[in-house]
């Protein structure tokens, strides 16, 4: 584990198995991933950023759970699904999403293809 990625959950260890899951399946799935550690935010790109993990606090404080991290991905349109926390659109035809996780298993198949999705999304802007 890189340092850099130890200093980020410095504050939230708890949560560093959740981002150690789903690094691991990024990196298996999508092969050739840049993945940059900043003070807010764990970026995943390829051409460009494509997903992101942060402790954005996309609930209420009473609403989430101990331990969790958020991730955060774009797309084309609106996904819609219980699992989406808060969907935006900055800029037409650009919507993010954040998808709260407080368990490995949620980083499931479902995840990961909005993840592959937004990767394939990321790589075709110019």
């Amino acid at each position: 584990m890189k340092e850099e990625v130890l200093f980020f959950f410095d504050k939230s260890m708890e949560a560093l198995p959740l981002y150690e899951a789903l690094e691991q399946r990024v990196l298996k799935e999508l092969g050739e991933v840049t993945i940059k550690v900043q003070k807010t935010q764990i970026s995943f790109s390829n051409k460009r950023n494509f997903a992101f993990v942060s402790f954005l606090p996309v609930r209420k404080a009473a609403e989430r759970p101990p331990v969790f991290i958020v991730v955060t991905f774009g797309l084309s349109y609106k996904k819609e699904s219980p699992r989406i926390d808060v969907a935006t659109e900055p800029y037409p035809n650009r919507w993010t999403h954040h998808v709260l996780i407080s368990k490995v298993e949620e980083i499931d198949e479902e995840l990961m293809g909005w993840i592959r999705e937004a990767s394939v999304f990321s790589g075709g802007k110019r």
